[in-house]
C-alpha cells in the first residue's frame, strides 16, 4: 500500500538522531520526522518525546527531491514529553502603551545625543593614544 501526501498512518520509531526521528511505516518505507515537526513547543532533545520501538501516528507531508518521506508527528496528534519535562511558559509581554511612548522625533534626538557622546569619548581616547606615541 503506497502512502499519499496528507495521509495519517501508524509507524514505529526505528532511530533517534539529534535532528529528528526515523519512522518505519507499515508498507516498509522509512521517513524522517524533523525535530521541528515533533511538538508545538521547542524540542531540545528528541529523546524527551520518543524511544526506539515506540508506536507513533504521523502525517505524510511530502516526498523530498531524494525520494524520502517527510513526516510530521505534531500534525497527526499532539505530543507531550515522556519524562514529564515541564516546558517553561512564554514570558508575559508588557502591555504596549502608545500614550506614554515618546514620539519618533524624541527617540531620534535622544539616540543622536547619546551616539555623539560616545563618539566624543572614542575620539578623546584615540587622540590621547596618538599623542603618547609621538613622544617616544
Amino acid at each position: 500500500m503506497a502512502v499519499e501526501v496528507g495521509q495519517i498512518v501508524d509507524g514505529s520509531v526505528t532511530k533517534l538522531t539529534e535532528y529528528g526521528v526515523f519512522v518505519r511505516l507499515p508498507d516498509g518505507q522509512t521517513g524522517l520526522v524533523h525535530i521541528s515537526e515533533i511538538a508545538d513547543t521547542y524540542v531540545r532533545d528528541v529523546a524527551d518525546y520518543f524511544e526506539e520501538g515506540d508506536s507513533v501516528k504521523v502525517k505524510v507531508l511530502g516526498i523530498n527531491a531524494r525520494g524520502r518521506l517527510e513526516l510530521s508527528a505534531k500534525q497527526a496528534e499532539p505530543r507531550v514529553p515522556l519524562s514529564g519535562v515541564v516546558e517553561q511558559p512564554a514570558r508575559p509581554r508588557r502591555p504596549h502603551r502608545r500614550d506614554s511612548d515618546p514620539s519618533f522625533e524624541e527617540r531620534l534626538s535622544k539616540f543622536l545625543k547619546s551616539s555623539e557622546q560616545r563618539l566624543a569619548v572614542l575620539r578623546r581616547n584615540r587622540d590621547a593614544k596618538r599623542r603618547k606615541r609621538g613622544r617616544r
